[in-house]
């Protein structure tokens, strides 16, 4: 495990599934996390008190992601509870699902994909940098996605291809500082709130025959490389996307 003994670290989207993972992940490398949430102030709860279970520290901030006033309400909860301290790292978690093939995404769920989950990390980040400690580090979690032509993900994908493109970006510009920009991208990944999913007759096993590792992936997979990305020894990466996804779809398996 890094050490993050003393630094204070924001998770976005971690009431449930890969964003509690991370979350539990980096409170047991020591840092204070900052539990955001849109609606599920249960589930955030459940993810405080599984760290605190655990003896580490954590404090839950609810705001709804796309929608006015949004990074406005989130960080005057972040603000309030960092009591003045510096944050250490953000990590961008919260998106909205795939809405569907072209042809059948209402405008209205494209617009809602889009500021969730890029309007939302943008001006997180933006809003995090004067709180961010020179030496920081911001991560966002992408998807393989990104690399695939999966008609059912195509807003999805562009979405995450956005972040992407903000991750090189932004790491150019704060890398003065010290600060590390970097992305994860997870491919099928099984949490306890998307496991239905996976139950469809022959899903997981077209999906495992697919991946390198032969599995599906599961969250801590993903915290795991989040956490090192959020530590020390990531000092000298930045501008990367990591795939986290096992080896899906790398080519044929003979």
């Amino acid at each position: 495990m890094g050490d993050l003994t003393g630094r204070t670290a924001l998770v976005t989207g971690a009431s449930r599934g890969i964003g509690r993972a991370i979350a539990v992940r980096l409170a047991a490398d020591g840092a204070r996390v900052i539990v955001h949430f849109g609606t599920d102030d249960k589930g955030a709860a459940a993810t405080v008190a599984a760290i605190e279970r655990d003896g580490g520290s954590a404090f839950a901030v609810g705001a709804r992601l796309g929608v006015e006033g949004d990074v406005e309400t989130l960080f005057a909860g972040v603000e309030a509870g960092l009591a003045g301290r510096p944050l250490d790292i953000v990590v961008n978690n919260a998106a909205a699902p795939p809405a569907g093939p072209i042809g059948t995404t209402t405008r209205e769920e494209f617009d809602r994909l889009f500021a969730v989950n890029v309007r939302a990390p943008y001006f997180i980040v933006e809003r995090a940098l004067p709180l961010l400690r020179d030496g920081g580090r911001i991560v966002a979690v992408s998807s393989a996605a990104t690399r695939m032509a999966n008609p059912a993900q195509t807003s999805f994908a562009m979405t995450k291809g956005a972040v992407e493109t903000m991750t090189r970006t932004l790491a150019n510009q704060v890398g003065a500082r010290g600060i590390t920009v970097n992305a994860v991208a997870p491919g099928a990944t099984r949490t306890p709130t998307n496991g239905a999913v996976f139950d469809a007759p022959g899903l997981t096993a077209l999906i495992t025959a697919s991946t390198a590792l032969d599995r599906l992936g599961g969250a801590e997979d993903v915290a795991d490389v989040v956490a090192f990305l959020a530590s020390d020894d990531a000092r000298w990466v930045t501008g990367q996307v990591i795939d986290a996804s096992g080896g899906l779809f790398l080519g044929p398996r003979v």
